[in-house]
């Protein structure tokens, strides 16, 4: 009895041991949640900095003048708070995905991290990319269903060198970015549900199942 239980030990370590190698586990759920509340604060900011309603559509025509040219300071202003929001996002992610690193002795940058990493990047770069090409040509209003679908195909990539719970989010993500393209007026409330409701449900169901 003694001999089989050893031997079921070393299959869980053998396991534990490949997991971690072909996995990056030190995601943080609380990182999740503190984002998303950055998420739809920073959507409460850009409704009252526009001078609109939650209920109230096309919120992205508040961006043109009367002539149908981009108003750069309202545009300046966006962008600076999605850059501050990013910034204080990926500072907060690494910082706790680090710390929950250090606590379980595991490497943060190793190979898999860099795998995972290189597979979020493509998408979200790509979506980067076309976002310019959008703004380019005027259609700012598909702007913000694209950052949505964008980052879902960049969660859904992700999820096989992370934890598999990651691919529900990147799947809703990728559904609420094509939803949100359809009901274009509405978009920026989808990005604040896909960004900031989706991130504090999926960060504490993380907390909860890994963490706690």
């Amino acid at each position: 009895m003694d001999q089989q239980q050893e031997q079921l030990d070393s299959i869980k370590a053998i396991r534990s041991m490949m997991e971690r190698s072909s996995r990056f586990l030190s995601l943080s759920g609380l990182s999740g949640v503190i984002v998303g509340l950055m998420a739809i604060v920073g959507v409460l900011i850009t409704y009252a900095h526009l001078g609109l309603d939650l209920d109230e559509p096309g919120y992205y025509n508040k961006m043109l003048n009367t002539d149908g040219t981009l108003n750069n300071s309202v545009f300046r202003f966006l962008l600076f708070e999605l850059l501050a929001l990013l910034i204080v996002a990926l500072a907060t992610a690494i910082f706790l995905s680090m710390r929950k690193a250090t606590a379980k002795a595991i490497p943060i940058w190793d190979a898999t991290a860099k795998r995972l990493v290189l597979n979020m990047g493509v998408p979200l770069l790509t979506g980067a990319l076309f976002c310019i090409i959008l703004l380019h040509h005027g259609y700012i209003n598909f702007i913000i269903p694209s950052t949505i679908l964008f980052y879902g195909l960049a969660m859904y990539n992700a999820s096989n060198y992370t934890l598999h719970d990651i691919r529900s989010l990147g799947l809703i993500n990728i559904g609420l970015g094509l939803v949100a393209a359809y009901f274009v007026d509405y978009a920026l409330l989808f990005w604040g549900l896909g960004f900031g409701v989706l991130h504090i449900v999926y960060g504490l169901y993380i907390y909860f199942k890994y963490e706690k």
